[in-house]
């Protein structure tokens, strides 16, 4: 199981959060606040099983479309997850 914490702007986090829901993912999201000009973010968290990390990612490319020049639009970060059966 992996969990991906992804850190997308505000703006961008209800069509992503629709798009996950939409295709059978369950997110937790989480505001935060952070980069050079403190700009307003949302962290998500998404459990995956193995294997599935691309589809979530291109569900999340697909959503919030090309990022604007220089700018960043999702920052990812998958990391290995226990699964609740382990417990």
């Amino acid at each position: 199981m992996k969990l991906i914490l992804a850190v997308v702007r505000d703006i961008d986090s209800e069509s992503i959060i629709r798009s996950l829901v939409k295709a059978g993912y369950r997110v937790t999201r989480l505001a935060s606040m952070g980069g050079f000009l403190h700009r307003g973010n949302m962290t998500l968290m998404i459990g995956v099983e193995d294997g599935q990390e691309q589809v979530v990612i291109d569900l999340m490319r697909e959503a919030v479309g090309p990022p604007e020049k220089e700018q960043h639009r999702v920052t990812l970060f998958l990391l290995d997850a226990i699964g609740s059966e382990h417990f």
